[in-house]
């Protein structure tokens, strides 16, 4: 029986083409440097090598291979990595690592956006700081809790919490903090319930509306510095609450208000600082 010429079985095997590594470099768009280096990382090997002359010589179907590898480096891998997806290893495992990776590193990239917006809205809002999220050590406190009619009522409190503190021989932690803990949640124009909170280096013994305790560390808390009077305090709080739910947190506590700076040791209303301080996770 005679065979058909034209038949595919019986046509003859065509030769591999073979491609110079310059031509190859142009027809991927990579350098010549490039196709060396992974020669030398033993990821893209040529398929052959001129003994003579050192001429590396590439083959069309090594393209789909180096499409891959240059996938995977744009995507940000390891050569260590490729080597090893290359040769066989799971490559979906790498792939969900690497998912998680990223995602990681946006959350970390989106937190420093909002800072960065935070600097620029806090000049039109005249600012003096933009939000932190920081961690809040434990402390020891000595306190004082009341319903209070305004916020005007502080101003009396505080200084009859001192000579409480005084006939206690309380000693002030350094560095000083000073605090009003808000016991209700939301803004309250009146009746308003607070905990006047002074950092003591040691408990006392509880004497009338004077306790002592433990506040434990607060992991995460949005914290904005306010410089000027407390009548202004409201745009500092506006603009904290608005970080907060703008990346994603959820406040898990009571808010803080710790006094810095105030008519105690400044001679006017503009030098006085407070920072506000909201638990977050």
């Amino acid at each position: 029986m005679k065979m058909n010429k034209q038949h595919p079985g019986c046509r003859e095997k065509e030769k591999t083409h073979l491609y110079k590594i310059g031509m190859f470099a142009n027809m991927n768009h990579v350098t010549i440097k490039t196709l060396r280096y992974y020669d030398d990382q033993k990821l893209l090997v040529p398929v052959y090598v001129d003994e003579e002359n050192g001429y590396r010589y590439y083959e069309a179907g090594q393209m789909a291979q180096l499409h891959r590898i240059i996938a995977l480096k744009n995507m940000g891998f390891s050569i260590d990595d490729i080597r090893k997806i290359m040769g066989g290893a799971e490559e979906k495992t790498f792939l969900l690592e690497k998912k998680q990776e990223i995602l990681k590193e946006l959350a970390i990239l989106t937190t420093k956006l909002s800072q960065v917006e935070s600097y620029l809205a806090r000049e039109s809002m005249n600012l003096s700081a933009p939000v932190l999220i920081k961690e809040i050590p434990e402390v020891i406190v000595c306190t004082m809790e009341q319903r209070i009619k305004s916020y005007d009522a502080l101003f009396k409190l505080m200084p009859q919490m001192g000579a409480q503190m005084e006939k206690l021989d309380c000693q002030c932690a350094l560095p000083e903090y000073c605090f009003t803990h808000y016991l209700e949640p939301g803004y309250k124009d009146e009746d308003i319930l607070v905990e006047i909170c002074e950092a003591v280096t040691e408990k006392k013994q509880d004497l009338g509306d004077i306790a002592f305790k433990v506040f434990p560390k607060v992991p995460m808390a949005a914290c904005i510095f306010h410089k000027g009077s407390y009548n202004t305090l409201y745009k500092s709080y506006a603009m904290l609450l608005q970080y907060i739910e703008e990346n994603g947190y959820e406040i898990c506590g009571n808010i803080r208000e710790s006094y810095i700076d105030g008519v105690w040791n400044k001679e006017t209303e503009d030098e006085w600082l407070t920072e506000i301080q909201i638990p977050v996770k």
